[in-house]
This record gives structure tokens, C-alpha cells and sequence, in this order.
């Protein structure tokens, strides 16, 4: 919260000196000028915002899991979508339908709108069947169509998630 603080608090000036203190406090490191990628982040400071995505990352998730080619998709999950245990559907990689859950709940630190659908996803980790790869899928391809979404913190207006 003490980050939050000195993001919205400090003007452009102090800010780099507040967060340098603070982070040097946390972690072994030094500042070599302005910051633009922090822990996975990818970050773009102007005068009157700042904005955070993972773009790189997301292009990484794509190529490992070999869907940077793929037809990109409007929305993470159709809205009929229904994941249930599918007794009678075809058995699928655990490791790599993990491995993609993962990938994909460390996204939405910078992807709110995905969060529900890796959520629904999430909530099956064994005995996976093919409807739920395919689900997951989904939100991978949406991604491909969406790189470059993050947040954007406007100077001057409160932290409110709403």
C-alpha cells in the first residue's frame, strides 16, 4: 500500500526518489534512471499517467504454447460456455493445462478483464478433459488479439477499483 501511496501522492520529481527508497529498502538493487519494466511489468510513465502491461510476456505465452499464429478471439470465454468434470470427453495434458493456468493467473495482474475466465478454468486442475484445454485456449487467443491492454493510473485522480 506504501507503493500506492507514493505512486498517487508524489509528483513526477520526488516520485522516482520516494520509490527508489522504497524498493531499495525491500530489495538489493540500484536505480538506473526511469523505470520501465518491473517485475514482468512493462511500464510507461508520462506527466499525467502511468501505465503498466505485459505485453512481452503475453507475446512469450503465445509463442511457448504455440498460438501466436492462432484466429484471435472478441471476448476470454463465450458467455455459454458451461465447464463440468466432462466424465465421457477425451482425456488432455495435465502438465501443460497447469502450466498455462499459471501463465495465465500471473497475466492478470495487468489483465483485470481476464480474471474470471482463468478463474472458471482454474477450478479444474485433474482429470482434464478437452473442454476445459479448449477453454483455456480461448482466453490464450483472446489475449493474441489484445497485447497490449493494461491499466493506465491517471495522475491526480484517487485509487479507486471499482
Amino acid at each position: 500500500m506504501h507503493i500506492l501511496n507514493i505512486i498517487f501522492g508524489a509528483t513526477n520529481e520526488t516520485f522516482y526518489e520516494e520509490f527508489a527508497k522504497c524498493m531499495q529498502g525491500e530489495f538489493d538493487m540500484s536505480m538506473m534512471g526511469e523505470l520501465k519494466y518491473f517485475l514482468g511489468l512493462q511500464i510507461k510513465q508520462t506527466k499525467d499517467a502511468i501505465f503498466t502491461n505485459q505485453s512481452k510476456y503475453t507475446k512469450e505465452l503465445l509463442k511457448k504454447y504455440g498460438l501466436e499464429t492462432t484466429t484471435p478471439m472478441g471476448t476470454p470465454m463465450s458467455p455459454s460456455t458451461k465447464l463440468d468434470k466432462d466424465e465421457n470427453g477425451k482425456p488432455v495434458d495435465e502438465k501443460t493445462y497447469r502450466g498455462m493456468i499459471r501463465s495465465l493467473l500471473y497475466l492478470t495482474t495487468s489483465r483485470p478483464d481476464i480474471i474470471f475466465s482463468v478463474c472458471m478454468c482454474a477450478r479444474f486442475q485433474s482429470n482434464l478433459k478437452e473442454l476445459h484445454l479448449s477453454a483455456i485456449k480461448r482466453v490464450v487467443r483472446y489475449l493474441a488479439s489484445t497485447q497490449n491492454l493494461g491499466l493506465c493510473y491517471p495522475k491526480g485522480v484517487s485509487f479507486e477499483l471499482i
